[in-house]
């Protein structure tokens, strides 16, 4: 498979507030290459999501802005291309509301979940969140690092393409926007 992971974390509950964004690129089911940053956001930093990811305001004073990164990776968001996320609907909102609060078109392309993946392919988890299918597979973990998460996700619908039929996966593959 031929594929994009990606991993947004965010500053606040709101969906623009993105702080770091980390891309792994998969071709042929082996990861070729990845792409990660810290962001300045325009809000402030919420307390809650220092405790969960540990960046902090100081951490992201001389990151470039979402409006700095979207040109070095907007190549890869096109309608051909199939963006993967864990919790896709998170990863996806906070993409579509940077671009928003940027100024930018939001570009159509394939997405998949892999927790949707994984609920039909490890069953008999106790759930499907990230840190949970990455022990399962012995994937090594820091969660909510941006590219640790995106590499994990990667690492996961790898093992699932070369592992399962192919047609399983299939039907958790749709356009976003819709």
């Amino acid at each position: 498979m031929n594929f994009l992971a990606l991993d947004f974390e965010t500053a606040s509950s709101q969906p623009h507030s993105a702080c770091s964004i980390a891309l792994t690129m998969v071709r042929e089911n082996k990861i070729v290459g990845e792409f990660s940053t810290l962001i300045k956001p325009d809000t402030p930093f919420s307390p809650h999501t220092i405790n969960v990811h540990h960046i902090t305001p100081d951490m992201v004073q001389d990151a470039p802005t979402f409006a700095q990164v979207w040109p070095v990776i907007k190549q890869y968001f096109n309608p051909n291309s199939l963006i993967v996320a864990h919790n896709a609907a998170f990863d996806n909102r906070v993409l579509s509301a940077c671009l928003a609060y940027s100024g930018f078109t939001q570009p159509t392309y394939l997405t998949l979940d892999t927790v949707r993946t994984s609920r039909a392919c490890y069953k008999k988890l106790p759930n499907h969140k990230l840190n949970t299918v990455a022990d399962y597979l012995n994937i090594s973990l820091n969660h909510h690092d941006a590219l640790e998460d995106s590499r994990a996700c990667a690492l996961i619908l790898i093992h699932q393409a070369t592992h399962f039929d192919l047609s399983l996966l299939k039907p958790f593959v749709s356009y976003y926007p819709k």
